[in-house]
């Protein structure tokens, strides 16, 4: 008492207090789930066991003043008598021991009270055995600090441990029913209870999906009568082609090919046409213009046309003067040198070169012939600028069209070592240079436009082909021993057949990936029969570009010593004599052929335009 007096609180007080709060904290946590507050173990005890711990809760030390019984021996075993169903064990406090000693101490032995929890552990988790767990925990030490006997708080321990022994069996029987139902998550969701799987039932899901029924009850020979009663084999990978997917086919197959070799065959001759107008037409201009001029013994003031003859002749004159001066056999030996995949890597190489000079050529011609046509329209104060920038513009083109001429020469020579060869080299260049060709172009998407200028690249192409076929003739008849003109000719054939085919799948395909009708190569040809018969269009990227002064430096270079080599060794008249009379034939000859070919285009395309025109009325007055 006069501990309590001194304002010191007692262990077991603490105790008491302690467990007040637990039962609050677990209460609480119980609110905030409610689907779990209906199996805690505080809603299970009796009424009276909750008021009496709601006043304990609001007095906690009421219990200081309890009585104290005489025997705490007895009292310890009606509590533990009360509670005999639990899983507690509590024994019988210790012997208690007094000693008075001397000065006025007291000293006193703080008994302890010991309680032995006996778990038992029944869940499934450990294979469906249960099995025993003893906890042995001090509970309260009765007597407080600087000694004394407080043999009248007793009770209140008792009821504390009885309490205690209670509600670890309600939380044993709650724990088995918490084990059946959902868990709850922090964030309010719950686990769903896990259920067994219904077991399959294979004749309810076979009569349900008829696949499983087929595919277990059908014996193979009648699933291979079944696959010959059904018809179409290919019916799984295919599908039933319309009227436009058959119109494709045809077009790709018959429609197009014919029509595709005919503009590139037109656009061949167009470019012969050019070629011959620039070895005979172009010189024959300029020997008059200079007639004219000698003739008067005054300048004249010259025309566009006349300033654009005179550069052209200038730049085929110094072109064919400066291949002169080239080694052709030193070329070829260093050509010839190489293994067939360097050859092939060789021309590959100078092939896109000479698309890349072709393209831009137009560009520094048209230049060239713009500043023509500026000198000779210009007015007298600015003459001699037109005439600083007609010189300006006749060197560029000048070292372009030398430049373009070395690499032509260069392919020429290494097409003539692949045909001179035996080990296959030509076969193998043509093969490999033409179905790059198509990787290049058939897998690729383009419009119309660029399809209408590759027909004509091919068409200069061809022409150029022809260029070196003819270097090859002429290198053979210098050169070669033996018969030698039937392997010229079935070389020659082979590389025209190859290239004929090639483009015609290139163009087949394009056509056909492109969604392009065989119309527009009608259409391709017509713009064409349009610039042969110098009907202006409107639209310049319509018109076949080709430059022939390249091709005319080569075959000159080429075809002059052929000539020099069949003139008789004669006093120098008489070798003049020949010169002029070989040279004569050879113009008259070039000229001749000029004339039936542009006749001849010139007539295709008027037949060909005026049958476009027909039809087009035709098709408008319906």
């Amino acid at each position: 008492m006069a501990l309590r007096a001194s304002g010191r609180k007692l262990s077991f007080e603490i105790l008491t207090k302690t467990n007040s709060l637990e039962e609050e904290q677990f209460l609480l946590l119980n609110q905030s789930s409610p689907d779990t507050a209906r199996s805690s173990p505080t809603n299970n005890i009796p009424k009276k066991k909750r008021r009496r711990n709601k006043h304990k809760k609001s007095s906690p030390h009421a219990d200081s003043y309890s009585t104290i019984a005489e025997d705490p021996s007895a009292a310890v075993s009606s509590v533990a008598g009360s509670n005999s169903n639990s899983n507690s064990v509590i024994e019988s406090p210790d012997r208690f021991s007094s000693r008075y000693g001397g000065g006025g101490s007291v000293v006193c032995t703080t008994p302890t009270i010991t309680v032995v929890e006996c778990v038992c552990d029944n869940s499934t988790n450990n294979g469906g055995n249960s099995y025993v767990e003893l906890r042995q925990r001090n509970v309260v030490s009765v007597g407080g600090e600087g000694g004394g006997r407080n043999d009248e708080d007793l009770p209140s321990v008792l009821r504390v441990i009885g309490e205690a022994a209670v509600e670890r069996e309600l939380e044993v029987v709650s724990d088995d029913k918490l084990r059946n139902e959902p868990q709850p998550m922090p964030n309010g969701c719950r686990l769903p209870r896990l259920e067994t799987a219904e077991s399959l039932d294979w004749k309810r899901l076979m009569a349900e999906d008829p696949t499983y029924l087929f595919s277990v009850e059908k014996s193979p020979l009648n699933y291979f009568m079944d696959e010959i009663d059904e018809g179409n084999s290919l019916r799984r990978t295919t599908t039933l082609g319309s009227e436009k997917e058959r119109e494709r086919v045809y077009d790709t197959l018959f429609r197009l090919p014919w029509r595709c070799e005919l503009l590139i065959d037109v656009g061949f001759f167009v470019c012969l046409d050019s070629f011959l107008s620039l070895l005979t037409v172009m010189p024959t201009r300029v020997l008059m213009t200079l007639w004219r001029l000698l003739k008067r013994r005054q300048f004249q003031k010259l025309s566009a046309a006349d300033w654009s003859d005179f550069g052209c002749f200038i730049v085929l004159a110094s072109g064919v003067l400066l291949l002169d001066r080239t080694d052709i056999s030193l070329i070829y030996h260093m050509i010839r040198g190489q293994g067939t995949i360097k050859l092939y890597v060789v021309y590959n190489v100078l092939e896109i070169f000479d698309k890349l000079c072709q393209s831009f050529g137009g560009d520094v011609f048209q230049t060239l012939f713009n500043s023509a046509e500026g000198l000779a329209s210009c007015p007298p104060e600015t003459k001699r600028f037109w005439i600083w920038r007609f010189l300006a513009d006749q060197a560029l083109a000048m070292a372009f069209s030398i430049l373009h001429s070395f690499l032509l020469l260069a392919q020429a020579i290494t097409l003539s070592t692949c045909i001179v060869a035996h080990n296959n080299a030509l076969l193998a260049l043509l093969v490999s240079n033409n179905f790059s060709e198509i990787k290049s172009n058939v897998f690729k998407r383009f419009s119309k436009e660029n399809i209408h200028n590759i027909v004509y690249a091919d068409s200069v192409e061809r022409f150029h082909i022809t260029a070196f076929l003819l270097f090859v003739l002429a290198q053979n008849i210098l050169e070669a021993e033996g018969p030698w003109f039937e392997s010229f000719v079935y070389n020659a054939l082979l590389v025209f057949v190859c290239e004929m085919l090639i483009d015609i799948i290139k163009h087949s395909f394009l056509a056909k990936f492109n969604d392009i009708k065989p119309i527009a190569y009608s259409e391709f040809l017509e713009e064409l029969c349009n610039q042969t018969l110098n009907i202006q269009s409107g639209d310049k990227k319509k018109i076949l570009t080709f430059i022939p002064l390249a091709p005319a430096c080569v075959v000159i270079r080429v075809l002059t010593p052929v000539y020099a080599a069949h003139l008789p060794y004669s006093p120098l008249p008489w070798r003049l004599f020949w010169v002029f009379l070989l040279t004569s034939i050879t113009f008259v000859m070039l000229t001749s052929l000029k004339i039936m070919i542009g006749m001849g285009l010139q007539k295709h395309a008027s037949w060909y335009v005026n049958r476009c025109r027909r039809r087009k009325h035709h098709l408008h007055s319906e």
